[in-house]
């Protein structure tokens, strides 16, 4: 009878205790609906959970990426001015054993992304999430298969007349010319599987003052401008001053409305990416457009056209893509600023 009592007063515990952890914390958040939940797992998995159904052909995705893709990334996936290669280093006999030779005899003298990525769900992931620049997600399913199909054909895994779609896109991952040189030994891909570190969690007198943290070198760290300016207008801020020793970064409050709105712009429409405010990153610093087209009588609309039809040949080979997602108003309040001087 007694251990019949312990066993019952044991499961009453327990079902106290589920009942008292199943509860939320009083008045500190809430229940995620499935619509929110629905938004944030959008991820794609290697097996291909979460790919939404769809197709595109290489033909609609060479249209996509000449109009949007190649300021950046080259016509034919080559540019290493503004973006690593993401096409070369492979060949037909990668694409059948699933590993990249120039990967093992460092023959290539860039790492291009189709040496390096095993999985082609990475790539559609990363293109749904992340691109366009400075339009991220505003790709449909669609334009996403048809812009992977045409990179995927620029890396002769697939042909010309190829349309990528949910339906055959595992049959190309048996084309990807690194598939097999990935490893799944590690924890990232199995939470039993083995980590990349080892070491002993310390539960206490543990040692303070630890800080985890990564850094460029010296000789690296300005090579881009300074990254703190560079940051796009949504999305978690990371970029660190790199400024030139003694100089800091501008506070970002704006002194007066006035003043300061066409900085506030070009950090919104993620133009400093591309331009710095004194310095040329990938284009030319602003306060050098400034000087330019300074005394200039018809400065002001030869810049709006500029941003809005974008071109190249003022400064240097690499083009700037047309900026049609910012409203004229912006534009013009952006030109203003420039030409009083971009401060």
């Amino acid at each position: 009878m007694s251990r019949l009592i312990k066993l019952g007063a044991a499961v009453l515990l327990a079902g106290t205790a589920a009942a008292v952890f199943a509860q939320p914390y009083a008045n500190i958040g809430r229940s995620a609906t499935p619509k929110e939940i629905a938004a944030w797992d959008i991820d794609v998995r290697p097996d291909f959970k979460g790919l939404p159904p769809g197709s595109g052909s290489v033909l609609h995705g060479q249209e996509i990426w000449e109009s949007t893709c190649a300021t950046c990334h080259g016509t034919f996936g080559e540019s290493n001015h503004v973006f690593s290669p993401i096409v070369g280093g492979t060949t037909q006999e990668d694409i059948k054993t699933g590993h990249v030779a120039a990967l093992r005899t460092n023959t290539q003298p860039e790492r291009t992304t189709l040496m390096k990525v095993a999985t082609v769900s990475t790539l559609w992931d990363y293109i749904h999430r992340a691109m366009p620049w400075n339009k991220p997600k505003s790709l449909s399913n669609d334009d996403v298969y048809a812009v992977l199909a045409y990179i995927l054909n620029l890396g002769e895994i697939v042909p010309e007349d190829f349309v990528l779609s949910d339906k055959n896109i595992a049959e190309v991952q048996k084309k990807m010319p690194n598939r097999n040189g990935m490893t799944r030994d590690h924890g990232l891909w199995d939470v039993h599987g083995k980590p990349d570190v080892k070491n002993v969690a310390c539960m206490k007198n543990c040692a303070t003052g630890i800080k985890i943290t990564s850094s460029l070198p010296a000789s690296a760290s300005g090579s881009h401008g300074n990254l703190a300016d560079q940051n796009r207008g949504f999305g978690e801020v990371r970029g660190v001053n790199t400024a030139p020793p003694g100089k800091s970064v501008k506070a970002s409050a704006p002194e007066t409305a006035s003043v300061n709105a066409g900085r506030e712009l070009v950090t919104k429409y993620s133009c400093v990416a591309c331009h710095g405010m004194t310095n040329k990153i990938v284009g030319p610093g602003y306060s050098e457009v400034a000087a330019k087209y300074k005394g200039k009588p018809d400065a002001e609309a030869q810049l709006i056209a500029k941003i809005k039809n974008g071109g190249s040949g003022n400064w240097g080979e690499i083009p700037m893509p047309p900026q049609t997602q910012v409203k004229d108003q912006d534009v013009k309040t952006i030109v203003e600023w420039i030409l009083n001087g971009a401060q």
